[in-house]
């Protein structure tokens, strides 16, 4: 849950290397250097077992954790990677981290990657941020290329009395910079902050959540770390370590 505080950082880093953070947290999803991965198929204080990951898997079987790589904000933590078996054999749509309503009726902003449904995507390797996908027109806060071999960090600063949105980036152990000023996107409607590979099926009519289909025989990944969540109400925003 994250409505706590007006204000609140959210960072959610695609592999980076570093250490510590700044400010005061709310969340912690730093993986403890403790954890393997039969440590995620029981209750363990930071990841919740019981979601819903497909017919006979388990989280502890999905994610792997590679013990070469840090990121900006670990200190005694491990990245994880998160996988699935999929192919990327058809044009498909990636969400990778996302705010969704407590009545599960929107995403009041999404990271997405792959060919977006009905947008005009040039290169399915971008990594695109939205704001809430249930306004008229829907935002794009951000997008930058979805390059190998360098890791993407992104902050988000979200204010749930202004209903405002700010979006900082950076690549490698670079510091987050502002990319946006605080821009208007509604994040009212508290909610729970995903963070995976959530990917969209093919063929499933006007339900390709519930109806889509994928395939099997192909590995996909991607490295997460460093994602926490931080009160920002005191003007505190973690940009490096």
């Amino acid at each position: 849950m994250v409505r706590q505080n007006p204000f609140v950082s959210l960072v959610a880093l695609l592999p980076t290397l570093a250490v510590s953070q700044q400010c005061d947290l709310q969340f912690d999803g730093r993986v403890p250097s403790d954890f393997d991965t039969a440590t995620f198929n029981n209750d363990n204080g930071v990841f919740d077992p019981n979601n819903v990951f497909g017919q006979g898997l388990s989280l502890g079987s999905l994610v792997q954790l590679p013990k070469s790589l840090t990121s900006l904000f670990d200190q005694n933590t491990n990245p994880v990677e998160v996988t699935i078996r999929q192919a990327r054999v058809q044009p498909r749509r990636y969400q990778l981290v996302f705010l969704e309503s407590n009545d599960f009726s929107t995403n009041q902003f999404v990271l997405k990657t792959g060919t977006i449904l009905g947008a005009n995507t040039e290169d399915p390797d971008t990594l695109q941020l939205f704001g809430n996908v249930n306004a008229d027109n829907v935002q794009t806060l951000f997008s930058t290329p979805f390059t190998e071999d360098v890791f993407h960090n992104f902050a988000l600063t979200l204010d749930f009395d202004a209903l405002t949105t700010q979006v900082f980036y950076s690549t490698g152990t670079d510091e987050l910079s502002a990319q946006t000023d605080a821009v208007a996107n509604d994040v009212s409607g508290q909610g729970q902050f995903h963070f995976g590979v959530l990917k969209k099926g093919l063929n499933g009519g006007d339900d390709i959540v519930k109806n889509g289909e994928q395939e099997d025989g192909i590995d996909e990944g991607i490295i997460f770390g460093g994602i926490f969540e931080e009160d920002s109400s005191d003007g505190c925003i973690s940009l490096s370590a």
